[in-house]
C-alpha cells in the first residue's frame, strides 16, 4: 500500500509530499497515508488536466423557459393534482418511497458549532432541522401505515457527531435500523499549479465533492442497493437547511409517476431578477438548472410585456428520484460532471497563518437532470415550503425562516376558524398535522382569538 501510494504521488509530480513524509514519525507517516488512502488522488489530477486543457470561450446553448406543472387553476388541472395525490399516497403505503437529507454542513455561518442539521430551528419549542424532518416521516408512516427509511448524507466532518445526535435522542422515535447513515465523499484541493497542499503536519487540504456527490456515495455506500432490493423504487431528495419541506410529499411523489419522471423538482417563483437561485430551464431541448452564477444576464433579467419574469421557475432542491435511475448513473463510472471552484484557504505551518488560492472539485446534484429519459417540474408556494437557513441574519435566515413559519401556522389556525393577534408566534408539530387540511379536520377553532404563543403538539 506505502509504494502504492508513493508511485501515485512520484507519477503526478508530488515531490514535496514525499518529502514531507520523510520527516514524519513513524506514527505520523502511518496516519498521513491512511488519509491518502481515502482520496481519489486520479480523479482529481485528471480532472485538473482536463480543465488545464478545456478552450476558452463557451458552447452555444439554446436556452427556453421549461415545461413547468403550475399551481392548479382550472378543474381539470385541480383534477390532476388530486389523482397525483392519490397515487403518491399509494406509493407510501406499498413502502416504495424513501427519504434522503443531505447534511454535510456545519453551522459555522449560523454562528452555531455543530452539524447544521442539530441547529435548533422551529420559532417556539427550537427543535432542531433533523428532529422536524424526523417528526414528518413519523407521522407520514402512521398515517399511510408505510416503512419509510430516513437516510443521512454526513461529511468527514460531522458524521460521528450526527450520528451521536440522533442516537442521544432516540432517533425521534423512528426505528433505529431505520435510520441509515453515509458520508460524503472528499477530494484533494490542488493549488493553480496542479500541487496537493499541506493543511498540517499530516494532513491534506481536502473538500467535499458537492451534493452531487450523494448520489455516487448512497451507490457505493450499498444503501442503493439495498434499497432497491427491499422494493423501494423512489427516493425524496432535500437539503437539511430548509424547515419548510414537505418530506415525501404525496402531491409530489404522484406527479412524480404520473409524468413517467426520473427526476422530479420543485420550483417556486422567482422573487426577483436578481435572486440569487438556480433556474430550471430547458437547454438545447433537455430540462437543467442553471446556477444564477453561470446565467447569462440577458436571461436572468428578462420580462415579457406585463413585466413578469421570463425565466421565473427557482430551484428548491427538492427532489424525487428514480432509484434505477440513480444506479444507472453509476453503472459504468460516476457520470454527472465535476464543477471547478477557486477559494481561498487559510494554512497554518510553524505556528503561522497564510492564505493561499486553491481549487476544488464538486458536483451539482441538479446536473443528473439532463441525463433522465424524462424528467418533470412542479410549481409550489414558496410561503409553504421554501425558506432556507443560509445566513446568520437578514435574508435566508434564521429570522427569516421562524416568521416563515409561524406565518404559514397561523394560515392554518384562520382556516380553521381563529382570530391570530399580530406578533403571535405559532408552532404545530407535524405529529399534529402535517398540513392545513389535516389540521383543519382534527382542530375546530371556530370564534377562537389567538392572543398569545401557541405551540399545538403530538
Amino acid at each position: 500500500m506505502k509504494d502504492h501510494i508513493l508511485e501515485k504521488l512520484k507519477q503526478y509530480g508530488q515531490f514535496h509530499i514525499i518529502e514531507h513524509l520523510k520527516s514524519l514519525t513513524e506514527e505520523e507517516h502511518k496516519s498521513f497515508l491512511n488519509t491518502l488512502t481515502t482520496l481519489d488522488m486520479d480523479l482529481v489530477f485528471n480532472l485538473f488536466n482536463q480543465y488545464k486543457r478545456e478552450k476558452k470561450g463557451q458552447d452555444v446553448l439554446n436556452i427556453l423557459p421549461a415545461k413547468v406543472i403550475t399551481l392548479p387553476v382550472t378543474d381539470k388541472e385541480k383534477i390532476y393534482r388530486e389523482r397525483a395525490r392519490q397515487i403518491g399516497e399509494r406509493l407510501l403505503r406499498e413502502n416504495r418511497v424513501a427519504v434522503l437529507i443531505v447534511a454535510g454542513g456545519q453551522g459555522t455561518r449560523l454562528g452555531f458549532e455543530g452539524p447544521k442539521g442539530t441547529f435548533p430551528i422551529s420559532p417556539i419549542k427550537g427543535k432542531s432541522f433533523f428532529q422536524l424532518f424526523s417528526e414528518q416521516i413519523k407521522a407520514l408512516s402512521k398515517k399511510y401505515s408505510a416503512r419509510i427509511p430516513l437516510i443521512i448524507m454526513t461529511s468527514e466532518e460531522n458524521d460521528n457527531e450526527t450520528r451521536s445526535f440522533f442516537k442521544e435522542n432516540h432517533f425521534f422515535s423512528l426505528k433505529e435500523d431505520e435510520v441509515l447513515f453515509f458520508k460524503q465523499g472528499m477530494l484533494p484541493s490542488l493549488t493553480l499549479s496542479g500541487e496537493l497542499v499541506l493543511k498540517g503536519r499530516y494532513e491534506l487540504a481536502t473538500n467535499p465533492d458537492g451534493h452531487g456527490g450523494s448520489l455516487k456515495a448512497i451507490y457505493e455506500s450499498g444503501i442503493l442497493k439495498r434499497l432497491i432490493s427491499n422494493g423501494f423504487t423512489e427516493l425524496f431528495y432535500c437539503q437539511v437547511d430548509n424547515p419548510l419541506v414537505k418530506i415525501a410529499d404525496p402531491v409530489f411523489l404522484g406527479y412524480h409517476s404520473l409524468e413517467g419522471a426520473e427526476v422530479s423538482t420543485k420550483v417556486v417563483r422567482r422573487r426577483s431578477i436578481d435572486e440569487k437561485v438556480g433556474v430550471y430551464v430547458s437547454v438545447n431541448g433537455k430540462d437543467a438548472i442553471i446556477e444564477y452564477s453561470d446565467m447569462d444576464k440577458k436571461y436572468m433579467e428578462a420580462v415579457d410585456e406585463k413585466g413578469d419574469i421570463v425565466y421565473w421557475a427557482g430551484n428548491t432542491a427538492i427532489h424525487v428520484f428514480s432509484l434505477y435511475f440513480i444506479e444507472r448513473l453509476n453503472n459504468h463510472g460516476f457520470v454527472l460532471p465535476y464543477h471547478r471552484a477557486k477559494k481561498k484557504l487559510e494554512i497554518k505551518t510553524d505556528g503561522n497563518a497564510n492564505e493561499t488560492d486553491v481549487l476544488k472539485f464538486e458536483t451539482f446534484v441538479f446536473d443528473a437532470i439532463p441525463f433522465a429519459k424524462k424528467a418533470c417540474a412542479v410549481e409550489v408556494i414558496r410561503e409553504e415550503e421554501f425558506s432556507p437557513v443560509k445566513n446568520r441574519e437578514g435574508i435566508d435566515s434564521p429570522e427569516t425562516a421562524h416568521k416563515d413559519m409561524c406565518m404559514m401556522f397561523k394560515r392554518w389556525l384562520e382556516s380553521a376558524g381563529a382570530k391570530v393577534k399580530p406578533d403571535i408566534n405559532v408552532e404545530i408539530s407535524p405529529l399534529f398535522a402535517l398540513e392545513c387540511t389535516d389540521f383543519v379536520k382534527k382542530f375546530n377553532a371556530t370564534n377562537m382569538v389567538i392572543e398569545q404563543d401557541i405551540y399545538l403538539g403530538e
